[in-house]
């Protein structure tokens, strides 16, 4: 419904979306860069794509969406970041996050941490491989000497479980 509103450019619902997932894309850039300045990037980045291309998103879980679109780009700037000669950066990058963002972050991470904790470990390795190592399937799959498709199946499962684990929660 938001996303209808978004596509016909109405600033209220992209508001709201951004208030209520906002946390959830910090948390997993966060995650997976290491770094607050960059994971505030990356947020924003995501937000940009969701209001200047709201038709990419063509239904379904809009969080569960927007947890991917998060993951993709902060592997592109990992990606960029083995490209880039990182002595061309300062050592220290000045800290310029709210205290709150960072703990509300914390929290949303925590709340990810306690019900991927709740998943049989067949099922919590190649998720946390997949979107937090940033490799892919087919690299799962390799490593693990486990058939593709059943990498896939057992994904597919754990996240259906997770989904499920995160609907009583309130991840803002």
């Amino acid at each position: 419904m938001l996303m209808e509103r978004v596509r016909g450019r109405d600033a209220d619902a992209f508001e709201a979306l951004y208030d209520s997932h906002h946390r959830i894309v910090y948390g997993v850039a966060l995650r997976m860069l290491g770094d607050a300045p960059g994971a505030e990037d990356v947020t924003q980045s995501v937000f940009f794509k969701v209001w200047n291309s709201p038709d990419l998103f063509h239904g379904g879980n809009f969080a569960a969406w927007i947890v991917r679109v998060a993951r993709n780009r902060s592997l592109d700037v990992l990606r960029s970041r083995a490209v880039r000669n990182e002595s061309e950066l300062p050592e220290a990058l000045p800290e310029t996050q709210a205290i709150e963002d960072t703990a509300f972050a914390r929290i949303d991470a925590a709340l990810v941490r306690n019900a991927l904790a709740t998943l049989p470990a067949e099922q919590r390795e190649p998720i946390e491989l997949g979107f937090f190592s940033g490799i892919t399937h087919d690299e799962i799959a390799r490593r693990s000497g486990i058939p593709l498709g059943t990498i896939k199946t057992r994904i597919r499962s754990g996240l259906r479980k997770l989904r499920s684990a995160l609907e009583g929660a309130v991840i803002a």
